[in-house]
């Protein structure tokens, strides 16, 4: 960063001496600020007047090389907070040969080789994921032709193991598919509260309240959003669990909660992050999805304190917008 320190330093210099040379100029033409205190007030005037046009103009001359200079760095500031967003393909554009130019080729660089590291691990995960289904079948097919040989219980254990492998595996290439997939989804009009009906449907203990929320978005996945929080209340929560569908001019809210205590207030980010295991167990997706859909489709997915001082989760999707 020498060159550009030299550069601002420079700057500064040249316009310093500038000043200096014209002030000089100034005062012997002018006869300096002494023939106001002489009684001669006009040139003490003009003196000063010309000083302080002088000082404006080396300003004004000035300000294009510093701004141009921080231009430059302000846009660079701009794409490193944009890849710290989570946008990959993020890079600058490199202008002249200076420390700045430098800086930016070696973003750009970096860059790149992030958005290649990224790349690999979800392509990596995609693969193994998906490899992982033909052992899981090959077992399942074992157990299924175990039948009588084997312990009831034992075999109980086994089919409930294999039961959590293969939503595990089903939930990590969800996920894979959402990271890898950047493009817009394709929407149409789904009815959630219909949905919601559809799903609380296949628990005992689930009870569904609300008006009909009109969404644009990938039916699919709101479904496996649903599921996802119907799940968790199942697994982790006690019943019954709660649905409620609310709507008003910008939104549609799903909220579910469940008997429970729920979840600590200082948990309510970490419950979101990928793979993060609580202390009640669980394989850290399901909600880590929750969220994403709800992304994906413009939305939002948090934790929420209730009245009762219990927690439920809140997802906010919005409105579909009225044709003009």
């Amino acid at each position: 960063m020498l060159r550009l320190y030299l550069r601002f330093y420079l700057t500064l210099v040249a316009s310093l001496v500038l000043f200096v040379i014209a002030t000089a100029t100034l005062w012997r033409f002018t006869g300096g600020p002494m023939e106001h205190m002489s009684g001669q007030g006009h040139p003490g005037r003009n003196f000063h007047v010309a000083l302080m046009l002088l000082a404006l103009s080396i300003g004004i001359a000035a300000f294009p090389v510093v701004r141009n200079m921080s231009r430059k760095l302000e846009r660079l500031q701009r794409g490193v907070d944009s890849l710290g967003a989570g946008d990959f393909t993020t890079r600058v554009a490199v202008e002249g040969h200076d420390e700045v130019a430098r800086l930016a080729r070696s973003f750009n660089s970096a860059a790149g080789r992030i958005e290649q590291l990224v790349k690999a691990h979800k392509a990596l995960l995609a693969n193994a994921s998906h490899e992982l289904r033909t052992p899981l079948a090959r077992i399942r097919l074992a157990v299924e032709l175990m039948k009588n040989s084997v312990d009831p219980k034992r075999k109980s254990g086994l089919e409930e193991d294999i039961a959590e492998l293969d939503w595990l595996v089903d939930e990590i290439l969800l996920a894979s598919r959402l990271d890898a997939v950047t493009e817009a989804i394709v929407t149409q009009e789904v009815d959630l509260l219909a949905l919601a009906a559809e799903e609380c449907a296949r628990y005992d203990d689930a009870h569904l309240e609300g008006a009909p929320g009109v969404v644009q978005g990938d039916a699919r996945l709101l479904r496996r959003l649903l599921r996802n929080l119907l799940e968790n209340a199942a697994r982790h929560g006690s019943p019954p669990t709660q649905v409620r569908i609310a709507r008003d001019s910008t939104a549609t809210t799903i909220t579910v909660w469940d008997s429970g205590a729920g979840v600590p207030a200082a948990e309510f980010e970490n419950v979101f992050r990928p793979f993060y295991r609580p202390q009640d167990g669980g394989t850290g997706l399901g909600l880590s999805l929750v969220r994403q859909i709800a992304r994906r489709h413009g939305g939002e997915a948090r934790c929420a304190q209730m009245d009762d001082g219990r927690s439920s989760f809140v997802v906010t999707l919005p409105a579909p917008q009225l044709p003009t």
